[in-house]
């Protein structure tokens, strides 16, 4: 039976895990540059330099004896986010939506007080949340305020837009949505919804909660298969402008739209999961295969790249 499934798998071109570190990340994404995707502050101060949108930077705090002024820092901002530089997975980030005399407001109604928060970024600094449970640094940034016409798509959170870019290529998309199951967050792994996305115009192939495929959003009722993303084009220029400032070969990007700024970058990540797959209902073996065979398509400009993606890796919704 494992024999059979393997097999099915094999056949419809989904790549496994092994495939996809030796194959691919050991490949194509030198060690030298992950620094560059690990770190969020890095990877904010490269996107700036390179003309990338990004939410605003409030502050950074770097050391514990600094975390009872982050009242100062925050002073004026009625919304704001604070993660860990080195976090992973959606761990460590604290999404306050509204301030009111002194007390911090969740995205869930749920209400902080300032000793919490303070405690939160010292747990961020001491390492808590971050990679290898190294030393870390915490990160304050403005909210983002969701598209109004994805409202009704996502629960308690900002629904964000994973793009997964080959060489330069955008190769497979999705779009990761929180419920309440996912308490907020928008990572499949902890109970989200992947939307697969057709690269060719943006809208709804496929949708999938724990692998499972869906068609109403459990919390809101929403119809998953009318989801169609505005300034689609804009989303993969951006997605290929990341893949072009950091020179790694095999990249996810994890997009979001603002209501005011529109797309932006959220954050970089080398070695980007396999459940897309899940989310499209189709394999990223043939469409990485398909770039291979190409001669250098990372020297063509961003308008054949999109071009090629949109023309070869089109899908369409599911019956």
């Amino acid at each position: 039976m494992l024999l059979k499934c393997y097999r099915q798998l094999a056949a419809s071109g989904v790549m496994g895990m092994n495939r996809r570190n030796l194959s691919y990340i050991g490949r194509y994404n030198p060690r030298s540059l992950f620094p560059l995707v690990d770190d969020k502050l890095k990877t904010k101060r490269l996107a700036v330099e390179h003309g990338v949108t990004v939410p605003t930077l409030i502050g950074v705090i770097e050391h514990q004896h600094s975390v009872r002024h982050i009242s100062k820092i925050i002073d004026g901002h009625r919304a704001f986010c604070i993660k860990p530089a080195k976090g992973s997975g959606g761990k460590g980030i604290l999404v306050i939506s509204k301030v009111d005399d002194g007390v911090f407001y969740r995205t869930n109604g749920q209400a902080v007080c300032s000793s919490e928060v303070q405690r939160h970024v010292s747990n961020i600094l001491a390492g808590l949340f971050s990679l290898g449970g190294a030393p870390d640094v915490a990160m304050i940034e403005d909210c983002i305020e969701i598209e109004s016409g994805l409202a009704t798509f996502s629960h308690e959170g900002v629904p964000d837009i994973r793009v997964i870019v080959f060489h330069g290529i955008p190769v497979m998309a999705m779009m990761r949505l929180s419920c309440s199951d996912s308490h907020g967050k928008a990572n499949l792994h902890q109970g989200a919804i992947g939307v697969g996305l057709c690269l060719a115009t943006g809208r709804a192939v496929n949708a999938v909660k724990d692998d499972v495929e869906i068609l109403l959003h459990p919390d809101t009722g929403q119809n998953l298969r009318e989801l169609a993303l505005p300034k689609w084009r804009k989303l993969l220029e951006l997605a290929c402008a990341c893949s072009d400032m950091t020179g790694l070969g095999y990249l996810g990007v994890d997009l979001v739209i603002d209501k005011n700024l529109g797309p932006m970058l959220l954050e970089l990540n080398a070695r980007p999961g396999l459940s897309i797959q899940m989310a499209n209902n189709a394999g990223l073996l043939p469409r990485l295969r398909k770039i291979e065979s190409i001669s250098h398509p990372e020297r063509w400009g961003a308008e054949q790249r999109l071009e090629f993606a949109q023309t070869h890796f089109a899908a369409i919704a599911a019956a």
